[in-house]
């Protein structure tokens, strides 16, 4: 896009300030379908292109939205990684510093955060030793904890304390704790008299009105000399924008915690939401192993040790716990509720509220209760059969009840107690007992789910059925369960991504009615997104990585000779992903033994993902070098990897992107055969259709991954017979799916070889910046053209009311009806 001065557009009855001269036809078109959502509060899903600009369209609609109906509603943007979060940003102070040109006092009553998880917010170097975000955590809460500071407190008055001896705080909590509390009156009035925020303040603390992304944060952590992870935590209730990661709003154990103030009226967002069924299973799902039973029964008998010890010495804080839990988890102070932002405990509201059952409150029967759970699960992972064994939520529950005499009701309270006992016992650190959290998380859930859900117990993997590998399930099957608070608490919820056809299929999965679902085009100034589909190799067999055909010679040779052709032919970079890590590995091995990968390095550098990050980033980085150095390189990678789903290929680092097969996902655990049924018998979703749809959407985000602007061109290959299939490519976003032709379908390995060198002679062919400049702005619109288009929309919507006027005046006032009778000739 061309930037220059930007435009204040007009969207309907909104001014929006969009910071380019020009805006693409489907960003307009985007922005009137969101405004329409949001001015109705509706829900809404948006498929937009990708590289089309979508981030900047969605912020500048909103933000001119939040400005102009100048309330609090808060824009609450949901991203899957730090890196997509920190993009957000980035386009949000861009569009910011447009802004400005138009009104330099946006920035008094904006207040924008990033949050993310303490490991990467957290600036006090002690506690960043830690290797992972369960140890930052756990070292987080020995120098944060109530208690904690409740001692050192009361040494530094000079009582008389034990055990404090390697006790110390977190001076940047400290002093964020001791910030004097600010006056009621923030608002401050300008000379207008209308109210602005010139510095936002928050109990006890002080933040500055601005954008913060996570650097920030911790930049002004340190001047200031406050944790930024607490400041942004509190900073939620006053922000205007909030951005973070989809678990914050869709992980219960979370949710419930950071998420619970909202107020109804914010508008969400989820950016990237072609996998969010799936993240929305996975975050009320859990597994055990046997492995992980050995860990929980030590962390019990720990504990247990622990309270041996500690008993005897403070007997009176036990007493004082037991008479707190008599009324209700809802009595705790300032200094728990603080300590729960750490423990992240699944608890349902209305447990808050109520005493906790009397079988739990005394601490040795709550061990009991503990190791009766755990005895339980053992006996069900003990069983010898091999195979899979399938319960209800309700039948386990009772075969529970029978054996061990524990209730469901019990069962809520786990969590809470837990965290509760460990909080009385000043247990430092909670990383120790993980493993016995995840199975009280695991209590609360069973307590309080159950229409959805199924529980599995597989002794062993489907693939090594002679190997016993024991694994208790707590899965959960429909999608919709994690999100419909989301969608009924909040006055409207955006669903947008490149890939989201068909969107029915989400609507039917999700369970949601949005009023506006919308798949846009793609306005190119010429034809540099380019699919093929390969169905036969060399020697015109079919290319397939269908279970029966995958692993035979022909296909593996086929496909290694596609990928030798292309790093002949294709410039730069290419990219090739694989349906899945094991058959990559198997075809790697394959083709190292028969040179093709001799053949490939002659033309390209080649470089793998890994399921180690750190390999996998030391990878790309020389990937990234290779194709700056201009030898080029091949990137393989699989299907549903971290490359796949948050990598970019922009320009000369993916000029080609080659699918090899169908990335069909594992159907044959028992857990996605129990979620087939499922879906079959409540949404009428079909094993095989399900299969299709997930396949076809995870294929277009790999090889959405080769065009992210504009300008970009790039070849998309599929190289599986079944792609020529109506069934499976009718389920390509609209945005491939037009760029689709006849005569690139149905292909062999030399034809489409020798298409790709036409295309890239065609792409070679670079335009002079004047007639490029010319082509685009027949393409794009400017703020006239966006003028011209709301004066024939608003002279439609004129004419179409004055139709229906007049038609219902017709029903109203009938016209007489003339009957013309003939008479008859006289006799």
């Amino acid at each position: 896009q061309l930037r220059n001065s930007g435009m204040k557009l007009k969207i309907d009855d909104l001014d929006v300030y969009f910071p380019y001269e020009w805006i693409y036809p489907e960003q307009y078109e985007y922005m009137k379908e969101l405004y329409r959502a949001i001015k109705n509060r509706g829900h809404a899903l948006l498929e937009m292109p990708c590289g089309t600009g979508k981030t900047i369209s969605l912020l500048s609609l909103i933000i001119s939205y939040q400005q102009a109906t100048k309330n609090s509603q808060k824009l609450v943007y949901c991203t899957r990684t730090v890196t997509e979060m920190e993009k957000v940003m980035a386009e949000l102070k861009s569009l910011v510093n447009y802004w400005q040109k138009y009104d330099s006092s946006i920035l008094n009553n904006m207040l924008a955060i990033g949050l993310s998880s303490r490991k990467n917010l957290c600036i006090n170097k002690k506690v960043l030793k830690g290797k992972s975000g369960l140890e930052v955590d756990s070292r987080c809460r020995e120098r944060t904890a109530h208690w904690v500071r409740e001692k050192i407190q009361a040494k530094e008055e000079g009582q008389v304390v034990t055990d404090i001896e390697d006790l110390e705080l977190c001076e940047y909590f400290e002093n964020l704790e001791n910030e004097e509390e600010p006056e009621d009156n923030m608002m401050m009035e300008d000379e207008k008299g209308e109210g602005q925020y010139n510095t936002v303040k928050y109990h006890a603390k002080v933040l500055e009105a601005g954008i913060y992304d996570l650097d920030d944060l911790k930049e002004y952590g340190k001047e200031k000399k406050f944790c930024p992870y607490f400041l942004a935590r509190r900073a939620m209730e006053h922000a205007n924008i909030i951005v973070y990661s989809y678990s914050y709003l869709l992980d219960p154990k979370i949710a419930s915690l950071v998420s619970a103030e909202l107020s109804n009226d914010s508008i969400v967002v989820f950016d990237e939401a072609h996998n969010i069924d799936s993240v929305c299973i996975e975050s009320l799902s859990m597994n055990l192993t046997e492995g992980t039973m050995d860990q929980i029964d030590d962390n019990i008998d720990k504990l247990e040790d622990h309270y041996e010890l500690y008993k005897s010495k403070h007997e009176d804080r036990i007493k004082a716990e037991h008479t707190r839990l008599i009324s209700s988890f809802a009595s705790e102070g300032i200094g728990q509720r603080t300590e729960r932002m750490i423990a992240n405990p699944v608890l349902p509201k209305d447990i808050m509220k109520e005493p906790v059952p009397g079988n739990m409150r005394k601490i040795e029967f709550f061990f009991i209760f503990l190791r009766r759970f755990s005895q339980f699960i053992r006996k069900d992972l003990n069983i010898e059969n091999f195979g899979a064994r399938e319960d209800t939520p309700k039948t386990w529950l009772k075969r529970l009840y029978e054996d061990m005499r524990v209730t469901p009701h019990e069962l809520k309270f786990a969590a809470e107690r837990l965290f509760s006992l460990m909080t009385t016992m000043e247990v430092r650190s909670i990383h120790d007992y993980s493993k016995l959290s995840l199975m009280a998380d695991l209590a609360t859930m069973l307590g309080t789910y159950d229409k959805g859900f199924t529980i599995i117990v597989e002794h062993n993997d489907y693939r090594t059925e002679s190997i016993r590998d024991p694994k208790f399930q707590f899965a959960c099957l429909d999608a919709s369960i994690a999100i419909s608070n989301v969608f009924e608490k909040f006055q409207s919820v955006i669903l947008t991504s490149g890939t989201l056809s068909p969107l029915k299929f989400y609507e039917n999965l999700l369970n949601f009615k949005p009023i506006v679902g919308k798949s846009f085009q793609n306005t190119l100034t010429r034809k540099c997104i380019r699919p093929m589909f390969i169905s036969r190799g060399e020697d015109h067999a079919l290319v397939s990585t269908k279970f029966k055909e995958r692993d035979t010679p022909g296909v593996m040779n086929n496909y290694g000779k596609l990928l030798e052709e292309i790093s002949k032919t294709v410039p730069d970079g290419v990219v090739c992903f694989f349906p899945s890590y094991a058959y990559m590995e198997k075809v790697i091995s394959y083709w190292y033994d028969n040179t093709f990968f001799s053949k490939i390095s002659e033309n390209k550098l080649i470089y793998f993902e890994t399921p180690d990050l750190r390999e996998t980033s030391i990878a790309l980085t020389n990937y990234r070098k290779a194709c700056d150095s201009g030898r080029g390189g091949l990137f393989i990678s699989y299907a549903r990897g971290k490359v796949s789903e948050g990598i970019d290929f922009d320009g000369h680092y993916g000029r080609c992107c080659v699918m090899i097969g169908l990335p069909i996902m594992n159907n044959q655990s028992a857990v996605f055969k129990s979620r087939s049924i499922y879906l079959e018998r409540n949404k009428g979703i079909k094993e095989g259709e399900f299969l299709t749809f997930d396949s076809m959407r995870t294929a277009s985000q790999c090889l959405g991954r080769v065009i992210r602007r504009k300008n970009d061109y790039g070849l998309m290959v599929l190289a599986d017979y079944r792609y020529h299939n109506k069934n499976y490519y009718e389920k390509l976003p609209q945005w491939i799916k037009t760029n689709r032709e006849k005569g690139r379908t149905n292909l062999t390995v030399p034809i489409a070889i020798s298409m790709a060198k036409a295309y890239f002679i065609e792409m070679s062919q670079k335009q002079l910046p004047s007639i490029e400049r010319k082509l685009l702005q027949r393409l794009l619109l400017s703020k006239e053209d966006i003028e011209r288009l709301e004066a024939e929309s608003l002279a439609q919507d004129a004419g179409l009311e004055t139709r229906k006027r007049k038609a219902k005046e017709s029903l109203v006032n009938p016209r007489p009806i003339k009957i013309l009778i003939k008479q008859e000739p006289s006799q």
